[in-house]
C-alpha cells in the first residue's frame, strides 16, 4: 500500500517539474538573447522521464532524468527556431530577420494540461490508496 502510494507521489514530483518546464518555455516564448547577452534565442526545455519498475527496482515510479536542451537539429522532437522579419529590432541578422525561440505556444498548451490531467490523477490514485486502507483498518478492527 504504502509503495503504490509512493509511486503516485513519484508521478506528482514529476508532472511538477514537467510544469514548472513548460512555464519556462511559455515565459521565454519571445527571448532572442541568451544569459550571457548575446543575441541566441531560448532554446525550448523538455523532461525526460524515468520510470523504475515495481519489485524490480529501488526507485518505483515515475522520476525525472534529465531536463534537456530541445535543440533544432539535434532533437527529433525540436520544432527550428522562428524567423520573423523586424529589420529594426537590434537582434536582426544582415537580412533584417530575427530568430526566436523554437517554442511553440499550442505545443506547450497542450503539454500543460496533460501534465495537468496526469497530475489529478496521480492526486486521485493517492485517494483511492488512502480509502482502501482505512477500509481494510475497520475491517481488521
Amino acid at each position: 500500500m504504502v509503495s503504490s502510494i509512493e509511486i503516485s507521489a513519484s508521478g506528482l514530483v514529476a508532472q511538477r517539474l514537467r510544469m514548472n518546464t513548460i512555464a519556462t518555455n511559455i515565459a521565454n516564448v519571445s527571448t532572442t538573447r541568451n544569459e550571457a547577452g548575446e543575441a541566441e534565442p531560448f532554446v525550448r526545455k523538455r523532461v525526460i522521464f524515468q520510470v523504475g519498475i515495481p519489485g524490480q527496482d529501488a526507485s518505483e515510479g515515475v522520476h525525472v532524468s534529465s531536463v534537456e536542451d530541445d535543440v533544432p537539429g539535434e532533437s527529433p522532437t525540436a520544432a527550428p527556431f522562428r524567423l520573423a522579419y523586424e529589420p529594426n529590432h537590434p537582434d536582426a541578422n544582415d537580412e533584417g530577420y530575427v530568430r526566436y525561440p523554437n517554442v511553440d505556444l499550442a505545443r506547450e498548451f497542450v503539454n500543460a494540461l496533460e501534465a495537468s490531467r496526469a497530475y489529478e490523477a496521480n492526486i486521485q490514485a493517492i485517494e483511492v490508496f488512502k480509502a482502501m486502507g482505512s477500509n481494510v483498518s475497520r475491517l481488521l478492527e
